[in-house]
């Protein structure tokens, strides 16, 4: 049993000391995966890695939450999780009327003429992972490990309990079958 399986469990068990020695193990490889999910994030996003991961892991060690972990890599799943919905509440509470709406941020020196954002809207994903999710919920948890959590397809597959095939087809369909629902909006 790993180190990091080994703490969770402590943490199961009630050991109030456990999650102080669980961030020090995970820190630097969930500080990692937010930095790379950040960087694909349109620009103008406030939110940094450290407040993700701080936030990320307040949530899945609170009290209230008390989930059971069963390996390392559930736990990265789980964290791939609150990742997505820290990201898709900041975007809801950025587009509000409180915070600019739906405005685009624009510097002035860099772009004379308005830009559009390319990059896929994490609110129209939010939509579609979930519809995929209620198709196939190992499909949608692969997106999650690999695009929230940037794990690579070997490790999405660890976490998972799966063949590296099997999450390399399983990833070609879920990419085809997001791409149909974010893009041409059929089912």
């Amino acid at each position: 049993m790993g180190e990091v399986t080994q703490v969770l469990t402590e943490i199961q068990g009630g050991d109030p000391v456990a999650s102080e020695r669980l961030l020090p193990l995970v820190y630097h490889e969930l500080r990692r995966l937010a930095a790379q999910r950040l960087a694909q994030e349109a620009p103008g996003q406030t939110l940094q890695a450290t407040a993700l991961v701080h936030e990320a892991y307040m949530r899945l060690v609170t009290a209230e939450s008390r989930q059971t972990w069963q390996s390392r890599g559930h736990f990265f799943a789980a964290a791939a999780q609150a990742m997505r919905r820290i990201l898709v509440e900041n975007v809801r509470a950025r587009r509000t009327l409180k915070r600019g709406g739906g405005r685009l941020r624009v510097e002035v020196a860099n772009c004379p003429e308005p830009c559009q954002d390319d990059a896929t809207d994490i609110l129209e994903l939010d939509q579609a992972l979930a519809k995929l999710s209620r198709h196939d919920q190992r499909k949608a948890m692969l997106v999650e490990l690999r695009f929230f959590s940037g794990l690579t397809m070997e490790q999405a597959a660890d976490a998972l309990g799966i063949s590296v095939a099997t999450a390399y087809r399983e990833w070609a369909y879920a990419r085809a079958w997001l791409h149909r629902e974010i893009f041409d909006g059929s089912d």
